[in-house]
């Protein structure tokens, strides 16, 4: 096994795990597998090494640990209950017994035994919850797919390169273009929210429900259930999905919005709010999707169960403060369209627990796998419609979220960040979570075999701020002044096949 020093130069900031999150008595309670991390306990510090968790690489010997001291209170409550069982039966005896000495001694006796059983009962639960507390903070195992270390994989590429067939075409940024073209308004939003908000208006509004449109349309041709889910969601919903308050560098990630007690700020009556489950603001809508089954059984002739939605997303970005502060790269609020579905475990005894991509049988995909594929093809579709030159790529293990055992990212190229990683930016995201989720969610699934925990997969079918900027980017015509929209959003547009600079009212 590799140890700690295997850890490349150079490789991001190690990620600290913040857990802030009460979990209020009406949540479902977790289930995580711990005899496997007591099993497996080097596997676990290598996946968290490779996956640069370095303060919880100790955890799952940590937990080894404690598993061993909590079978050590069991065998003494054992001998514990067996003493006080025997005294149960001599007091039984000595009830006819003239020898009230004899008896105050065995009363003692028992109320001593009592005593210390309720002390053992205390140290139990506080080993329980402590090897619970550590386990929860795991990251969830890589697949065999996920490259290690820090670099992406190509996997394939998108329409062609514009540069390749049009080399001397002129550029410019969506920044540049939204304002001449009175489509973007950042300077009100400065006045009103500050860094990391916008106005969309006239066509760049239409532009934006024309992609969301037109993601959904894509999705539900394949069969796939439109939802419009909250915005606002339990905090520890958002744990269990894996979304923690703070990133790697603690700082603030998600929008705390307090206990729901009406004062909105988070900040009110502190008496008033103890005890209250707390709220955020979702950072995607993966979060209520994955909510929406927790506590619930499905049945198995359920699955695959397929949703997608459009919802605005909120995300602090504290961390990001100064790199992509200009246009709609990096903001703090906007529309996306998100796919999320629950699939078949890929066995019915989970022995297993990196996914390979061959099913129960050992051959052919999984329904895990089987669903991601379909779901990257729906992203691929989306970027193809709209001519943009994109990158497909197999995310690193340091890349990875806490849920995700597997990641693809696509990249479209953009002509305003030639000057920034060549050009690239991510516009669409998408993971297989395996059980991770629906353990932490307690989603259940009824097959032949048993009561056992789906699996989940989730992925970006529109991040509108950023396919927009691309979308006007790639759609500038400068000798005419006017982005060319693609002919996949007209329909949604009405029609309208450029977007031109605006007449001056008198």
């Amino acid at each position: 096994m590799r140890l700690l020093q295997g850890v490349p130069r150079g490789c991001p900031k190690a990620k600290n795990v913040h857990r802030q999150y009460h979990r209020p008595s009406f949540a479902p309670k977790p289930t995580i597998d711990i005899k496997h991390i007591r099993q497996a306990p080097g596997l676990y510090e290598q996946n968290c090494i490779d996956r640069n968790y370095l303060p919880q690489s100790r955890y799952s010997w940590d937990i080894f640990a404690l598993h061993q001291e909590w079978t050590q209170v069991q065998r003494n409550a054992r001998t514990i209950r067996e003493k006080a069982n025997t005294i149960r039966r001599q007091l039984a005896n000595a009830a006819s017994s003239p020898d009230s000495d004899s008896r105050s001694a065995l009363l003692s006796e028992a109320k001593a035994y009592k005593s210390q059983l309720e002390a053992i009962s205390t140290t139990e639960s506080a080993l329980e919850h402590r090897i619970e507390s550590l386990a929860l903070q795991l990251p969830n195992l890589s697949s065999e797919h996920t490259p290690s270390g820090s670099e992406p994989k190509v996997l394939d590429y998108i329409n062609s390169h514009p540069l390749s067939t049009s080399p001397s075409r002129p550029w410019r940024s969506h920044t540049q273009i939204g304002i001449d073209l009175a489509l973007l308004d950042f300077s009100s939003s400065a006045t009103t929210s500050g860094w990391g908000w916008y106005f969309l208006i006239n066509e760049a509004v239409a532009l934006e429900h024309a992609l969301v449109q037109y993601a959904l349309s894509i999705a539900r041709s394949k069969g796939w259930t439109t939802v419009s889910p909250p915005s606002i969601v339990y905090a520890h919903i958002a744990s269990a999905c894996g979304f923690l308050p703070r990133d790697t560098n603690g700082e603030t990630q998600i929008y705390d919005i307090g206990s729901g007690s009406g004062s909105g700020t988070g900040n009110g009556d502190k008496d008033k709010d103890e005890g209250k489950p707390g709220l955020v603001l979702a950072g995607t809508a993966e979060i209520p999707f994955a909510g929406m089954q927790a506590g619930k059984t499905l049945a198995e002739d359920e699955l695959p169960l397929k949703i997608v939605g459009a919802s605005r997303c909120y995300r602090a970005e504290a961390g990001a403060r100064g790199v992509d502060t200009k246009g709609l790269y990096r903001v703090h609020e906007f529309t996306k369209v998100e796919m999320f579905a629950w699939t078949a475990p890929d066995r019915a005894e989970q022995t297993g627990y990196f996914a390979t991509g061959e099913g129960e049988d050992g051959a052919g995909p999984t329904a895990q796998e089987g669903m991601f594929e379909e779901m990257l093809g729906i992203q691929k579709e989306v970027i193809r419609g709209l001519g943009l030159h994109a990158r497909v790529l197999e995310m690193p293990a340091m890349d990875l979220g806490a849920s995700a055992q597997r990641k693809i990212d696509i990249e479209v190229w953009f002509p305003g960040r030639r000057e920034r990683e060549e050009g690239w930016g991510e516009v669409t995201s998408l993971s297989m979570c395996g059980d991770y989720q629906t353990r932490r969610l307690g989603t259940r699934v009824k097959r032949k075999e048993g009561m056992s925990w789906p699996f989940t997969v989730n992925g970006t079918a529109m991040a509108v701020p950023r396919v927009l900027a691309a979308v006007l980017e790639m759609g500038w015509d400068e000798e005419r002044g006017v982005v060319v929209v693609p002919d996949v959003l007209r329909p949604w547009m009405g029609g309208l096949e450029v977007i031109g600079k605006k007449e001056n009212k008198k």
